[in-house]
């Protein structure tokens, strides 16, 4: 079982990290860097930047979750 959690700590680290790099840069840091700073907003964020902002939250606390059982199952183990 916690090989199985371990596994999928990987998976969810690995597609947040890509879905956080998907997002569109808010002002200057590192996205500027990328060419984030040279396309202009058109008035808000659109259908599918507010769809990434939900799936990254659901994948953020997917990955939480993964690392609570897994700290409470390491913790049982011993």
């Amino acid at each position: 079982m916690i090989v199985g959690f371990s596994i999928a700590l990987i998976i969810f680290s690995g597609l947040l990290l890509l879905l956080v790099l998907m997002h569109k840069g808010k002002g200057g840091g590192l996205s500027d860097m990328f060419g984030g700073g040279m396309q202009s907003s058109v008035g808000g964020s659109s259908v599918a930047e507010r769809n990434l902002d939900r799936i990254t939250v659901v994948v953020g606390l997917l990955w939480f979750a993964c690392i609570v059982v897994l700290g409470l199952l390491i913790k049982l183990d011993s």
